[in-house]
């Protein structure tokens, strides 16, 4: 087989790796696109740029409203090793340890919004921000609805987030956007 052959095929020859990489992109776009709100919604406190500055208003189980989305944060799990899908076949190790953290994103907004899991942050006690591993959420099992989704006005979607952080790491916060340029809502886990 000629090298012109074997380079025309290898979107073929990586199927997984290019639909990995079509939903980082949709993400991506979306997120650019969707534009998000310039307002924090949340119950007590004003517009933020700075994501240090994003105060904490809610806990997990409560709602927290960031533009368009309100979120339910409603449990985070640490210290899985990996995660496998429905099959059973495919399983994404951790470099440190998985936090799954189980969400659910509504639009409460009069349009329709991308979720990006990409936009979404967990945070340790030194401040430190960890994003969600795409392909160990993709791969994930857990997982009820598409998190890479566009949300209708009035529509809930569900999942899990995977977070790959340091074994030796607990996160205190999460930090969640409806958009890559909103101020964001945090979230106290503890």
């Amino acid at each position: 087989m000629s090298k012109e052959k074997k380079d025309g095929n290898w979107f073929k020859r990586h199927k997984i790796l290019t639909v990995v990489l079509a939903i980082v992109l949709v993400g991506i776009i979306a997120s650019a696109a969707g534009g998000g709100s310039k307002s924090n919604t949340g119950t007590n406190s004003p517009a933020k740029t700075d994501s240090k500055k994003v105060a904490v208003t809610a806990k997990l189980g409560e709602a927290a409203r960031d533009g368009q989305f309100e979120f339910v944060v409603r449990s985070v799990t640490c210290g899985k090793p990996s995660v496998t899908d429905s099959s059973g076949y495919v399983t994404k190790t951790a470099q440190g340890q998985y936090c799954l953290m189980n969400v659910a994103v509504k639009n409460i907004g009069d349009k329709q919004q991308y979720f990006s899991e990409n936009d979404q942050k967990l945070l340790n006690s030194a401040g430190q921000q960890y994003s969600p591993d795409v392909t160990a959420t993709l791969t994930n099992s857990n997982n009820s609805d598409a998190l890479i989704a566009q949300i209708n006005p009035g529509n809930t979607v569900q999942g899990t987030l995977v977070f790959d952080i340091p074994k030796d790491q607990t996160p205190v916060s999460a930090e969640m956007h409806d958009s890559a340029f909103s101020g964001g809502v945090k979230v106290n886990l503890q």
